[in-house]
């Protein structure tokens, strides 16, 4: 869809190169205490000790990464930052020095330091901020960024610009954290400060939040950090920096001299540290020397966007490959609106944009050089799925609704001023295509004209709606640079003509706009009169009984999830009975997902960490609820349907009626813009809870506990 208009704009604040703290746990965090689902901590199940240096190391033919448990990714990087590029980046180095990459996840920041010299581990892959007292235990890396501590208060709070203008207000920080030694120095010169120390299990991310709803006056966070929170709020502000240059780096045994050399020459010329402008303007010889390419995008389903803790999206996955083959990194920056786009890679904020952007004599004489076509796009009227329509000469006493801000709006001016008789009327300007088509489907609206790939995505969730016919020939979608840059745009001509429907263009294609989503057929339900609900019920019982659900309950989640067949792959690649995702399983340490008792102890394992991380937030009776939709859609997306709820009012300890409402309107630009976790699908996790509690209703009353 191409979207005319713009809103408010959004502030950046990155200062290097780097990658984005451990945004659940914070930088610093060295104090969270694990949940009885996320026990036992594997570092103990190691198959050996070694506290050598690399020498020793290559003898077992493994670089054991110690990484902080992470069963949900980050907030969706809208700055250009992500940790699992950081990850993915040690693991480049494993291979480099020809060794297999070994993950071994801890379960907190304050056992990282302890299991690498123990033995438990070789590499800390984890964003340390490099304090005196810590490189009195262990060796850092050269940096992965450069950061500022910054004083954050709420956006109406302007009265805080120096130290002395926090006297008499409560900075809210850890007592673990580098910032707490930040704000008692600043203390000593300025007494009436206030420190209150908040819980080490409080991450940096909900103590912003709690500031911007003024339970806390003031906190302090990494800039890197900051400015990914300031992409999607605007109800805080930076007030001045409490320390500068502070370092971000990894960090290995003080005895593994070699191991540290060789990472500092492997860190230094992937050049991960570099300080550059916030704009600037480089063609491909300039990018490949900074081995950075800065994409600027939408947050959008036929984008990016974030799905089970997954990054994702048509055009992250083409670009990404691009960028692996010119040895580059991906920033994914993602500007506040549409018109931004273009705006902001004239600006020099990135390289190139690839957004589904069409290729438009007008956008070229804005300076805009496009790539060759990487797909095709037609406008196509959508309608209910028996509705008898195949022509534009049907449309006549027809009723059509589109956003007035939508190119679709201009395609049925013309179409009404050439003497097509037929109602044009105007949806709310922020609401997606998605929402719209499915009011068609509801027969709330009459029809509506999306582009065929978002019709296409739309058609893999659903079966109500179809694409009745074209409104004019298909026009092209090309990656766009601005002008000055034709060696990047010739790289793109060369990687789009070698994969353009090829294996790999047609199997990501099919995974975003073909693959169904859902099993559409609907298989009733038949209990045996012996109670059996599955094959499986064995398995079912023991592990529902070892993480305290009932089984019953479990039971219908996987014929949800899979049908009862242990082969199953889901678009995004979950596997399994129980439908867990491949990275997901790693973390659990169950990997073998086709294995029928692997899987279904894997997926209750990761229901008693989502039902566990809501203790404490929502009844006990709510908790299950709530698991389900994480389990579904990501915990991320929960959390920011839980905010939203809030704001709105509702019952934030309510799943049904309350939470599932605000989760709904994730879809919408209006209050995905504004999430931290951004665009979801939010019909998905809401159908998915209620037909689960309602097979989990007829199970009860055929099959005892």
């Amino acid at each position: 869809m191409r979207m005319r208009g713009s809103f408010r704009g959004a502030t950046r604040s990155i200062i290097a190169v780097g990658f984005l703290a451990a945004a659940l746990a914070g930088c610093n965090n060295e104090g969270s205490t694990p949940t009885r689902a996320q026990q036992p901590d594997n570092a103990g199940d190691t198959a050996y000790v070694e506290t050598g240096d690399l020498a020793q190391i290559r003898q077992h033919g493994k670089l054991r990464l110690l990484i902080p448990r992470r069963l949900e990714g980050d907030n969706l990087p809208r700055s250009g930052h992500a940790f699992v590029e950081s990850r993915e980046l040690a693991e480049a180095f494993a291979k480099e020095m020809g060794l297999t990459a070994d993950i071994v996840y801890i379960e907190s920041h304050d056992k990282l330091i302890a299991q690498l010299l123990e033995g438990n581990g070789d590499v800390i892959v984890a964003n340390l901020t490099a304090t005196p007292e810590r490189k009195k235990r262990i060796a850092f890396t050269a940096p992965i960024v450069l950061v500022h501590e910054q004083v954050v208060t709420r956006a109406d709070d302007t009265d805080v610009k120096k130290p002395a203008d926090l006297a008499g207000r409560r900075v809210a920080i850890r007592r673990s954290s580098s910032f707490w030694k930040t704000v008692q120095a600043m203390r000593r010169k300025h007494p009436k400060i206030e420190i209150e120390a908040v819980p080490e299990n409080v991450d940096t991310e909900t103590i912003l939040h709690r500031v911007a709803g003024g339970e806390y006056d003031v906190t302090v966070a990494d800039s890197n950090l900051v400015a990914e929170i300031l992409a999607y709020r605007d109800d805080l502000r930076v007030a001045f920096d409490a320390a500068r240059n502070r370092l971000i780096a990894w960090a290995v045994r003080p005895r593994a001299t070699e191991l540290r050399s060789a990472l500092d020459a492997f860190l230094s010329e992937s050049r991960v540290a570099e300080v550059y402008p916030s704009s600037y303007h480089d063609d491909l010889p300039g990018i490949k020397k900074r081995k950075v390419l800065r994409v600027l995008t939408r947050n959008h389903p036929a984008t990016y966007f974030l799905w089970r803790g997954e990054l994702m999206g048509f055009e992250y996955d083409l670009v990404r490959a691009f960028a692996k083959e010119h040895g580059l990194r991906v920033e994914m920056i993602v500007p506040p609106t549409w018109g931004d786009l273009v705006t902001w890679l004239k600006q020099g904020k990135g390289d190139m944009i690839a957004a589904s952007m069409t290729i438009t004599e007008e956008r070229k004489k804005r300076g805009l050089l496009f790539s060759r076509p990487y797909n095709y796009v037609s406008e196509m009227v959508v309608a209910r799925k028996n509705d008898k329509i195949d022509s534009k000469d049907d449309l006549t006493g027809r009723t059509q609704v589109v956003s007035p801000t939508t190119s679709y709006w201009t395609t049925l001016q013309r179409l009404k001023d050439s003497g097509l008789m037929f109602n044009l009327e105007a949806a709310p300007e922020d609401w997606p295509t998605d929402e719209i088509i499915a009011k068609v489907a509801e027969s709330e609206y009459d029809l509506t004209v999306a582009d065929s790939h978002l019709l296409d995505l739309e058609l893999a969730w659903r079966d109500d709606i179809k694409g009745a016919f074209a409104l004019g020939d298909p026009v092209p979608l090309g990656w766009a640079v601005y002008s000055g840059k034709p060696k990047l745009r010739d790289a793109f001509n060369a990687f789009i003509k070698k994969i353009y429907r090829g294996t790999f263009y047609n199997i990501t294609y099919k995974k975003y706009f073909k693959n169904p989503r859902t099993i559409r057929s609907y298989v009733k339900f038949r209990a045996a009169q012996s109670g059996q609900l599955s094959p499986y019920d064995k398995f079912v019982r023991k592990y529902s009984q070892r993480y305290g659900f009932d089984w019953r309950f479990i039971t219908a989640q996987m014929f949800q999830e899979s049908r009862f067949d242990p082969k199953a792959k889901s678009w995004v690649g979950a596997r399994g009975l129980m439908q867990v995702m491949p990275r997901t399983a790693q973390e659990l340490e169950l990997t073998n997902l086709k294995d029928p008792a692997t899987g279904i102890h894997a997926g209750v394992k990761y229901m008693a960490w989502l039902r566990d991380r809501f203790e404490g937030k929502v009844p006990a009776t709510e908790a299950r609820w709530f698991a389900l939709a994480a389990y579904n859609a990501g915990y991320g997306h929960v959390l920011d349907a839980r905010r939203l709820a809030k704001q709105q009012g509702l019952n934030t300890g309510r799943w049904f009626d309350n939470v599932e409402r605000s989760m709904l309107l994730l879809s919408k630009p209006k209050y995905y813009k504004r999430a931290r976790y951004g665009y979801v699908r939010g019909g998905q996790p809401v159908h998915y809870v209620r037909e689960i509690r309602t097979l989990y209703d007829a199970y009860t009353r055929v099959a005892p506990l």
